[in-house]
Order: C-alpha cells, then structure tokens, then sequence
C-alpha cells in the first residue's frame, strides 16, 4: 500500500507537535508536549535542546500509534521551526554545551550596539537582508563561543555543530552521533545575519564580522530535497523539507504566486509577502527574508514585518489588569461600545517592530478621560493589533510594486470577529481565514509531500485551500484615515522614552 500520510514536526518556542496530514491536507493526529522555559536573567531566555530532542522521541510514536500507522505509513516528514534560536553540541556525543538562545533573548543586544559602530556594520544589510540586531541568530552564537570557556577553539577544530533549531533536529532524527545529517535550509539560515541573501551561501565577510568560524556551520540545503533517511519510529522515512515557522505559514497558506501575503497572529504577529524570485530590499524597515526554495530551483523571496505586541496585549489586559477573565471575554467586552472613545493603546512593551525598529519605545495608552470604560480599553486594544497591521502592509506596498488583493491569516487571534473585522476596514482589502488552522504545520507537510510526490505539484495543494470565514472592508475611508492620523500621533509619544528615563535627574 503507497503511505496514507505525511508528517509535521512544528518544533515551536513552547512546545513540540508531531501532526500527520492525509492527501486533502486534512489534520489526523497531533501529538503535542511543552518544555520548560529558562530565564536566568532579565532578558534572557533558553531553551534546553535536550529535552526538546526527547519530546520529539516521544511524541512521534504516540501520533502513530493514535491512528494505528507505522513508518510504512509516512510518505516524508516535514519540520518547522522556532527561527533564530540556536544550539550547539558536541560532535560525538550530541550533548548540548549549554542551553540553546531563544529567538526572544536580549542579552546581546550590547554586543550589538558595539558591533554597530564598526565601519563594515553599514554592509551588512545589503548582504544579509537583514538589519545588524539582536533578534537574530549570529550575535547569539558569538556570545555561546565568547562565553563557553576552550569551545572557540573545539567549533575550529570541528568537535562541536552549531545551528538552528531544524538543524538539530534533522541531525538527530538521522543518526546523531551515528552519521546524522548536519545542515540547515535556506529560510532559517536567512534569519542568522550569515548567509548572503544573494548567493544562499555562507558569506565570509558576515563570518569575519561576527568572528564565527565556518567549522561549525552546517551545510545550507533547499526547502524541499531529502536531507537523510529517519531511524528509530521513523526508520527509511525521508526527512524531506524544512521551513522557519513564518515561512510554513506563508507556504501552507499557499502564496505560491507574487503578491500573495499572510499574517499570523499569535503572542507576536508576523506578515509576509511573497515577492517571487525578485529580492525586494526594503527601505521602510521590513526584512527581506527567503520564503521557501525548492530544490534545483531559484529561491522564492518575501518581505516580512515583525510585530512584537498583538496577543500578549490581550493577555495583559486579562492577566495584569484582570478586566476579563478569558482571552476570548475581550471582543464580547468591545462589542460594548461603538467605538475607541478617543482612546489608543500602543504596545511598545518591548520597543516596536516593523516598520520602525525603536528598540527604545514604551507602550502608552492615550486619550485617557473620564469618558473611557473597559470596553473603550478593549476595543483599542484590538484595534492596537489592526493598526500595526496596517503600518507592515503599508511598508510592503512602499517597498514593492506588487497589490495585495486579500490578506490570508491564522493564528489564535484570528477566531475574534470583531478584530479580523477591523484589519480588514484599516487595511481596506478583505481578509480569508482558512478552514485548517494549523497552516505552520501544515506548510511543513505540505512542502515534505511535495519533495517526495506525494503530492504532483503546487496547484494540488491549492485545491486543499478551501475559505472558512472571509471579512470585507467596510469602513468610510475618511474616518480610516482620520483614525489612522490619531494612531500615529499616539505611536510619537512613546518614541524615545527610554532615552528620557535616562537623562531625567535622580529623585
């Protein structure tokens, strides 16, 4: 019998799922464990890569055995991936040398700002499509190498492997220490300031920069191509694509074509748009990122706009000020009130994103009066997550000449009426959510799929692609642009604030 389906390892920041996916793209089952979070310090975060690496041992066999399924039964596994994280371990044991860097860690951000200053710092965009940051994955790996006293010395001599969260997986799921595939695809190894976004290669310029040594790289693959062949529960599976997290999205959304875009939204939010095989550099403070590749073939690029503060908004206003009690309490709160009474919430709680990168920023609340009740608060705290939206796709259509006809999305925020209502008034085109919500597995699957013939091609995986809800823009375009005035007048204020706690004298 040919296999009845294909597998998804989302290795995401607090948990892992294995989900198997049958031909019509259709969820059979999931098997999902959390690991610990580390904060050692404020602004740290870690992630043990061990326990992340038992979890998949674990919950593997239990989806298989959920369905009655064996190895026979899995045409290729696909993996998504927590981007900018990184591990590394020892070559022949696979022990970790330390707790892997999560993507939302801030202790390089000094290393950064030195870095910055240096004469070659202005090229590093141009070459890697990204701004020079903390956010991504090179500053965490120096850090690893500075601080791990003798391993700058073991990674040039070969006897540790470094990479990204997919690269430890698929180096286990192949063998580990037993001949275990190390390499890297091309769209988390975009996310790392060290390949050149030109060439999808490593770059030695960028290596130079960062001081990292070339040793303790892995090999850049494609998106979709057998990397090896699994063991153990998934012995003779190939493991047969991989894809940042985002990316899967993008691809399990199907914006196959330039000018098809989607927007997650999660405890952060994240918007990519396909821009073809043309790389779009961004002057309007986006990212311009590889969407996916596959092999033998040029690389599909996108734009992407990073947004810190869209669902954890709604749980601080559930937890930290506990005016509702469930996450979902907020739009039945909003529908309360017909408007935001004046009132904008900015969530500059870590600085802001795309499109302004502020590291600096605070959040605020503005247009307090005595006028404003928690409904007011819950409303513009909504359409807080609309009007950020609105700024990325603004960026995107200043960067590039292509016109989004519909914005797809998933994520957990997506089930709010009210909110999806609103993106699709203050972006002014309609917004699709699709009838399977899990698009970042799915995308892994999908591409796994792809790469073995389990599905024929693209357009196969467009007719999976069926609408489960669509919203159209309804809103007078003199009141969403008259808003839209009143929102960035509140995004000024939290401008700089960090700068002025600093120069305010002592109390």
């Amino acid at each position: 019998m040919p296999p009845r389906f294909v597998m998804a390892i989302d290795q995401g920041t607090t948990s892992t799922r294995s989900i198997l996916f049958d031909h019509g793209g259709q969820l059979v089952s999931v098997a999902q464990l959390e690991h610990r979070q580390y904060f050692p310090k404020p602004g740290w975060v870690e992630h043990d890569a061990a326990e992340i690496w038992r979890n998949v041992g674990r919950i593997v066999p239990r989806v298989l055995r959920d369905v009655g399924a064996t190895a026979a039964d899995i045409a290729a596994v696909g993996i998504a991936n927590q981007r900018e994280t990184v591990v590394v371990w020892e070559r022949s044991s696979g022990t970790p040398v330390r707790h892997a860097i999560v993507w939302q860690d801030t202790r390089t951000d000094t290393m950064v700002d030195s870095l910055s200053h240096r004469p070659l710092a202005a090229g590093i965009s141009a070459r890697s499509g990204l701004p020079l940051g903390s956010y991504f994955s090179a500053p965490r790996l120096r850090w690893i190498l500075d601080e791990t006293p003798g391993l700058r010395e073991r990674a040039e001599r070969g006897e540790v492997l470094a990479g990204t969260m997919e690269t430890w997986l698929i180096w286990n799921l192949t063998g580990g220490p037993d001949g275990g595939r190390h390499v890297t695809e091309v769209t988390n190894a975009s996310r790392t300031l060290l390949m050149n976004i030109h060439t999808l290669s490593w770059d030695s310029h960028l290596l130079s920069f960062f001081d990292i040594p070339a040793a303790i790289l892995p090999e850049i693959q494609p998106s979709m191509g057998t990397y090896g062949t699994g063991r153990g529960p998934l012995a003779g599976v190939p493991i047969a694509a991989a894809l940042g997290d985002q990316q899967a999205a993008l691809f399990g959304q199907t914006c196959f074509a330039a000018g098809e875009a989607k927007c997650t939204y999660g405890t952060g939010s994240f918007l990519l748009l396909n821009t073809g095989h043309e790389l779009v550099s961004s002057t309007h403070g986006l990212l311009t990122t590889v969407a996916y590749q596959l092999a033998g073939e040029p690389a599909v690029y996108a734009l992407e706009g990073s947004i810190a503060i869209t669902g954890s908004l709604v749980q601080w206003f559930r937890d930290g000020l506990g005016l509702i009690q469930t996450a979902a309490e907020i739009e039945t709160l909003a529908r309360t009130v017909e408007d935001n009474g004046g009132c904008y919430i900015v969530p500059a709680f870590y600085g802001l994103f795309a499109p302004r990168w502020r590291p600096e920023a605070r959040g605020v609340i503005a247009g307090l009066t005595s006028y404003i009740t928690k409904g007011h608060l819950a409303r513009a705290v909504l359409e807080a997550t609309a009007w950020q939206t609105r700024e990325v796709l603004d960026a995107m259509n200043a960067d590039s000449s292509l016109a989004l006809q519909a914005l797809k999305v998933d994520g957990g925020m997506t089930s709010d009426n009210l909110l999806m209502q609103f993106v699709a008034d203050v972006i002014d085109v309609p917004v699709v959510r699709p009838m399977v919500a899990e698009t970042v597995s799915l995308g892994a699957g999908y591409a796994a799929g792809l790469a073995v013939g389990y599905w024929s091609d693209l357009e196969g995986l467009h007719r999976n692609w069926h609408v489960a809800a669509e919203w159209l823009p309804a809103m007078d375009s003199r009141h969403r642009e008259a808003e839209f005035r009143n929102w960035k007048h509140a995004v000024e204020l939290t401008l700089g604030w960090t700068h002025r706690l600093a120069d305010s004298p002592a109390q």
